[in-house]
C-alpha cells in the first residue's frame, strides 16, 4: 500500500519522529483542550489546572512553530519543488496538520500578551476554545486523510505499474 507523505513521516525514524510529531504536541494540545473544559465550567481563572492550562497553551504554540518551519522547510518546499506530492489526498493532509497548528500559535500569542490584550479574561477563554475546536478539526482531518491510500485517486509508487492482468468483471472482456 502507498502511504501519504504525512503517514511516512511518523513512519520514519521509529519511534523518534512519531513522538515528536505526534505525541508530544497531542499530549499538550489534549491537555489544553482537558484544562480548557475545566474552566470553562468552574471559571476559575486562577489556580493548578489554570496553570498547566496557561503553560500548555504557551508550550504546544511554541512547539508549532518549530514543526511548521521545519516541516515547510525540508519537506513542503522540497516536495513541491519536486512535484512529489501523491494526489491532493497528500496535500490534504500535510496541509491540515500545518494549519492545525495555527490556531496553537494563536493561543501562545495570547499567552505571551502579544494578541487579544483588550479581551477580559471570558473573552481570552473564548478565543481559547475556538482555537483549540480548530485545531481538532484540522487535525482530525490531517489524521483521517494521512491514513488514506493515495492511490485511491490514482497515485503509483516507484516502480508501481498499472496491473492489466487484473480480472475483468463479469460482462466484459474475453468469453
Amino acid at each position: 500500500m502507498n502511504m501519504t507523505h504525512y503517514m511516512q513521516l511518523l513512519s520514519d525514524k521509529q519511534p523518534w519522529n512519531l513522538l515528536i510529531f505526534m505525541a508530544i504536541p497531542i499530549v499538550l494540545a489534549e491537555t489544553l483542550a482537558i484544562t480548557e473544559l475545566y474552566i470553562l465550567f468552574t471559571r476559575r481563572f486562577h489556580g493548578l489546572v489554570w496553570g498547566v492550562n496557561r503553560f500548555a497553551g504557551a508550550a504546544v504554540g511554541l512547539y508549532f512553530i518549530g514543526i511548521i518551519f521545519y516541516l515547510v522547510t525540508t519537506a513542503v518546499i522540497p516536495i513541491t519543488r519536486n512535484g512529489e506530492w501523491r494526489t491532493v489526498i497528500d496535500v490534504v493532509a500535510v496541509g491540515s496538520y500545518l494549519i492545525g497548528g495555527l490556531p496553537l500559535i494563536w493561543i501562545a500569542l495570547q499567552e505571551f500578551g502579544l494578541v487579544n490584550k483588550g479581551l477580559s479574561q471570558e473573552g481570552k477563554l473564548k478565543i481559547h476554545a475556538i482555537c483549540v475546536a480548530l485545531f481538532l478539526v484540522f487535525g482530525h482531518i490531517a489524521m483521517i486523510s494521512g491514513m488514506l491510500d493515495p492511490s485511491l485517486l490514482g497515485y503509483q509508487g516507484p516502480g508501481q505499474a498499472v496491473d492489466t492482468s487484473a480480472p475483468m468483471p463479469a460482462g466484459h472482456g474475453h468469453q
